[in-house]
């Protein structure tokens, strides 16, 4: 059976890790991100935070905000603003149906992963979110450590 190579273009740029924790993810959403030329040469360079962005649908269309991109150092004449609203793209059935979920549900768009994909695109897993309580975040804790200690029982009986 051959070995899966993997994939050169695809690489995760930023991660949301705090998403899981702060709300429920009840399904995701693959986007794509409008943006300039000196903002993806950043991308590939490795930088990039989407921990304190969200995303919202606003006249009908759907954008990133609070995401930094650092700047480019090469780039002299055409620099980038580091937190601008970023536009996303998706189809118009996906956004009719994230409207309904914000303005209707209550929900939350999250961005969770920005990542190159295989072709080379720049791309944005969002999140349809609903906040979790305090409650809610001490349960997940507690799944967590009972699991980690099943494991380390397990281990250890071997």
């Amino acid at each position: 059976m051959a070995q899966k190579k993997s994939d050169p273009n695809y690489k995760v740029i930023a991660e949301n890790r705090r998403a899981r924790f702060d709300y429920a993810i009840e399904r995701d959403i693959e986007c794509g991100i409008v943006l300039e030329g000196s903002e993806v040469k950043s991308l590939r360079e490795g930088g990039g935070n989407i921990a304190e962005s969200y995303a919202a649908v606003e006249d009908g269309e759907l954008w990133l905000v609070n995401s930094y991109i650092p700047p480019y150092a090469q780039a002299k004449s055409f620099k980038h603003e580091e937190r601008r609203r970023r536009k996303l793209l998706v189809s118009r059935k996906e956004m009719a149906d994230l409207w309904n979920a914000t303005q209707r549900k209550g929900m939350t768009l999250v961005p969770m992963v920005m990542y190159f994909n295989h072709r080379g695109m720049a791309k944005i897993k969002l999140g349809v979110a609903k906040g979790k309580k305090n409650v809610d975040k001490r349960e997940t804790q507690a799944k967590r450590d009972w699991s980690r200690q099943k494991q380390r029982l397990l281990k250890d009986n071997r």
